[in-house]
C-alpha cells in the first residue's frame, strides 16, 4: 500500500493550495482517508477526515471554513482544498487511510508528507 501526498509549496498568507492524496496498493473505496499536519517542535495534528461511507466529512476547528477535502474514488485520490492560509498553518502535510473507517479514528496507513509553507 503507498500513499503519496502532493501539492503543497510556498504561498503567501490568505493565500491557496490544494493538496492531493493518492493511493494505490488497496481498495480505495474502502478507506477513509484523514489529512494530518505536523508544525516543527509541535506533534502531528489531525486536520480533516472523508469517510468510506458515505463521503461525509471532518475538520479540526483550527481549519473548518477554510479547508474542504473531497475524494474521486476513480482516480484513488482525495483533495484538501486549503483557503484563508496563514502562518500557523505551515507544516508537514501527511494523508493516511482507515478500512472501513468514519472519522479517521485509527489508521492503517500513511504517506509521505508534503511541505506547505505560509508566508506572512
Amino acid at each position: 500500500v503507498q500513499l503519496q501526498a502532493s501539492g503543497g509549496g510556498l504561498v503567501q498568507a490568505g493565500g491557496s493550495l490544494t493538496l492531493s492524496c493518492t493511493a494505490s496498493g488497496l481498495t480505495f473505496e474502502d478507506y477513509a482517508i484523514g489529512w494530518y499536519r505536523q508544525a516543527p517542535g509541535k506533534e502531528r495534528a489531525w486536520v480533516s477526515c472523508i469517510s468510506s461511507t458515505d463521503s461525509s466529512t471532518y475538520y479540526s476547528v483550527l481549519v473548518k471554513g477554510r479547508f474542504a477535502t473531497s475524494r474521486v474514488n476513480a482516480n484513488n485520490t482525495v483533495y484538501l482544498q486549503m483557503n484563508m492560509l496563514n502562518p500557523e498553518d505551515t507544516a508537514v502535510y501527511y494523508c493516511a487511510a482507515e478500512k472501513y473507517g468514519t472519522m479517521c479514528a485509527g489508521m492503517d496507513y500513511w504517506g509521505e508528507g508534503t511541505q506547505v509553507t505560509v508566508s506572512s
